[in-house]
C-alpha cells in the first residue's frame, strides 16, 4: 500500500484536549465516575484509539483493501503522534501533529503519551490485530485451535489491560498475568456473545479443533443452526471463559482506591454476561444477550463481596 504523506500541520496543543464522549455499547464502564479524576481524560483517550481503529477494521461496507489502507495510514498517524509527543524535553511544549482526519483522537492520544509515557508497542499489538481481523475476515478463514485464538487475544484484548495499569502504576508481574486473565476473558465472552452477528460478517471465533472435538459440522455454524453439538461447544466456550475470568480476578485487590472498585464491575460485567448467555442455554447462534440496567444492582452488589 502507498503511504500518505501529509503535508499540513496543526498547533501543538498547550493543554490537554478533551477526549470524545464514549457513546458505543459495552459490557462495563470505562472512564466512569469510579475511575480516578486524573486518569479519565487518560483511559478515555486509550478507549477512542482502539474503538476507532476497530470501527476502521469493522463497521461500514468498505473493501477489505480499504479497511487494511485506513488501518495503515492510522498507523502512520499513531507513528507521528508518539513523535511529536517526544519533539521536546519534559517541560517544554509537544511538537506539532500531523493534519489527521483523526485529529480527535491522536489530540488526546498525543497528551497522553506525553505526560504518561505509554508504552507504544502495546498500541501498535492493537493495531496488528485489528489488520490480522480484517485479513481473517476477507479471507475466509477462522481460527485453527485454540494457542492461535489466543494468541490474537494477546494483541487484541491485553494491551488495554497493560496500559491500564501502567496508568495505575502497577508493574508486578503477577497483576500483569492477572490482567492478561481477565482481557482474554473478556475478548472470549464477546466471541460468544456475539456469533449471531460475528457469523454474517464473515468473523469465525468457534476452532477447527473444537469443532472436530465437538462433533460439530463447520456448515451448522456458518448457517448459525443452533444443534445440540454446537450448543455443547458454546457452552464448554462459555465456562472456560468464565474460568479465566475468575483466575484473573484476584486483580481488584491490586489496583488501589476507586480504579479496583471499577475494575471489579469490569469483571463482574463480563461474568454477567456469561449468566445471560447460560439463560438462553448458550444459544449464541441465534441470539445475541446484553445487560440491561437492571443488571446494575446485582453486578454491584457482587462487586462488593469479591
Amino acid at each position: 500500500m502507498q503511504a500518505k504523506s501529509p503535508t499540513m500541520h496543526v498547533p501543538a496543543p498547550t493543554s490537554p484536549p478533551a477526549p470524545a464522549p464514549i457513546q458505543h455499547y459495552e459490557n462495563f464502564p470505562v472512564a466512569s465516575w469510579l475511575c480516578p479524576a486524573p486518569l479519565r481524560a487518560p483511559i478515555a483517550a486509550i478507549y477512542h484509539f482502539a474503538r476507532t481503529a476497530d470501527d476502521l477494521a469493522d463497521e461500514g461496507d468498505a473493501s477489505a483493501e480499504q479497511r487494511l489502507q485506513d488501518l495503515w495510514d492510522y498507523r502512520q498517524a499513531l507513528n507521528a503522534a508518539t513523535q511529536a509527543a517526544h519533539a521536546q524535553p519534559t517541560g517544554e511544549s509537544m511538537g506539532a501533529l500531523p493534519a489527521t482526519r483523526w485529529a480527535a483522537v491522536f489530540g488526546p492520544l498525543q497528551h497522553t503519551l506525553r505526560t504518561h509515557g505509554l508504552p507504544v508497542q502495546a498500541l501498535h499489538d492493537l493495531l496488528d490485530a485489528f489488520v490480522q481481523d480484517t485479513e481473517k475476515t476477507r479471507d475466509q478463514a477462522g481460527y485453527a485451535d485454540e494457542a492461535e485464538l489466543l494468541d490474537y487475544c494477546r494483541r487484541s484484548a491485553n494491551p488495554v489491560g497493560r496500559l491500564l495499569l501502567h496508568l495505575y502504576g502497577v508493574h508486578a508481574p503477577q497483576a500483569l498475568r492477572e490482567s492478561d486473565d481477565i482481557c482474554t476473558a473478556l475478548q472470549l465472552i464477546n466471541f460468544w456473545q456475539d456469533l449471531s452477528v460475528d457469523i454474517p460478517r464473515g468473523r469465525y471465533y468457534l476452532t477447527r479443533q473444537d469443532c472436530v472435538q465437538f462433533g460439530v459440522d463447520p456448515q451448522d455454524i456458518l448457517a448459525r443452526r443452533q444443534t445440540t453439538f454446537a450448543t455443547k461447544l458454546i457452552a464448554a466456550c462459555a465456562y472456560a471463559a468464565r474460568a479465566r475470568m475468575l483466575k484473573g480476578a484476584p486483580l481488584v485487590h491490586r489496583i488501589p482506591g476507586r480504579a479496583g472498585w471499577e475494575l471489579r464491575l469490569v469483571v463482574q460485567g463480563g461474568l454477567r454476561i456469561l449468566d445471560r448467555i447460560e439463560a438462553l442455554q448458550f444459544a449464541t447462534l441465534t441470539q445475541r444477550p446484553t445487560l440491561r440496567w437492571w443488571d446494575a444492582p446485582l453486578m454491584l452488589w457482587r462487586a462488593l463481596w469479591m
